[in-house]
């Protein structure tokens, strides 16, 4: 099968023609219909990361069609329509049985182990990495069944894909992670792919208002389609000041999804008496936030680090899909290009301009 291949570090996307290998035990082979372009597999593709060694396949959000399973898989048939998340689990250990499949803490039990049942993917009888379990930057992905989640036929491929990481990220971190009840204040700072849907989860939360803030004019005017009362540029002004104006004394919510230093410090400073500061965007190794311990207690506010929406797929996925179905989540708006596998560095390179929500490969 054709697939982009990441040979080396730092060198772009490579079409090639692997082999991938067919399923076992409880595995599931999906004809990948769509895949998402995501900022962290370009991450991936330009860092030196050792879970994460070349030649990899990248490609995390991916939607498809099931046309094999392996002689131990019970929870897909042939023709089953199904979306990817990179969530792994391994469903027996203490988080997995209380149902936080998010914090499993042997997530890595699923993969197929090389040394014994030979690798899911190889290029020239050489091993090739298949990134976060899916390798969906591929015309086929060969994937534990734990990783996978039916989704409605009516639901179009490219919206599908974009509920594996995206939607459930930004949308969960809202619904379960921050727990938004109806009136209470919000604000997003970084309205990217995920900020959009944490947007647009506020609003179907009934939160008011909801406040985008960005450094990008484009992004703001976009965030409104999605459900924003209200856009900052803080860029041009002081968003912290604007945000406790507008919300007479601060948000009971503030998520931050860019994740620098500087945003999550903004967050916690527009945040109101007993409010919530919520970090949802992945800093980098080395950022720190400094903290003033008298001020945070007295002040009562609370912080937390919410990874993947706080999601499990299998309730997530399928409430998000019927969501959009229904008319009451915005998916179409994401899409604002569809390209070829062999697009995909002009694709990323799209992703830069503020006019482009989400970029999502449709032709393999």
């Amino acid at each position: 099968m054709r697939a982009a291949v990441v040979e080396a570090v730092g060198a772009g996307f490579t079409l090639r023609d692997i082999d991938i290998a067919a399923p076992e035990g409880r595995e599931v082979l999906v004809e990948v219909r769509a895949s998402g372009l995501c900022h962290t597999d370009l991450t991936v593709a330009t860092q030196a990361l050792a879970d994460f060694p070349p030649p990899v396949v990248l490609g995390h959000e991916v939607a498809g069609v099931v046309v094999a399973t392996g002689s131990r898989s019970r929870e897909f048939t042939v023709g089953d329509h199904v979306v990817g998340c990179l969530v792994q689990w391994c469903g027996d250990c203490p988080a997995c049985l209380d149902g936080r499949v998010y914090q499993c803490g042997r997530p890595g039990t699923i993969l197929r182990d090389p040394g014994t049942q030979g690798p899911r993917l190889s290029h020239g009888g050489r091993p090739v990495t298949q990134g976060m379990g899916l390798g969906g930057f591929a015309g086929r992905a060969l994937v534990h069944e734990n990783q996978l989640t039916a989704v409605p036929r009516g639901l179009p491929f490219a919206q599908a894909a974009l509920l594996g990481c995206g939607v459930l990220t930004g949308a969960g971190s809202v619904l379960n992670g921050a727990r938004v009840r109806p009136g209470e204040s919000v604000a997003v700072i970084g309205v990217g792919g995920v900020g959009l849907n944490a947007i647009g989860a506020a609003r179907i939360a009934g939160a008011s208002p909801i406040i985008a803030v960005d450094v990008r004019d484009g992004v703001l005017r976009r965030a409104r389609a999605f459900g924003a009362t209200d856009v900052v540029n803080s860029a041009s002004t002081d968003a912290v000041s604007v945000v406790r104006e507008l919300t007479g004394g601060g948000v009971r919510h503030a998520l931050d999804v860019v994740g620098v230093a500087a945003t999550a410090e903004q967050a916690l400073r527009m945040t109101a008496l007993g409010g919530g500061v919520h970090l949802v965007g992945l800093a980098a190794g080395r950022a720190h936030l400094k903290l003033s311990l008298p001020r945070l207690l007295l002040e009562q506010k609370r912080i937390q680090g919410l990874v993947m929406g706080s999601g499990d797929p299998r309730r997530d996925i399928p409430r998000y899909a019927d969501l959009y179905l229904r008319g009451r989540m915005n998916l179409d708006d994401l899409v604002s290009r569809r390209i070829g596998l062999h697009e995909i560095d002009a694709g990323y390179a799209a992703l830069r301009d503020p006019d482009v929500a989400r970029v999502v490969i449709t032709s393999f």
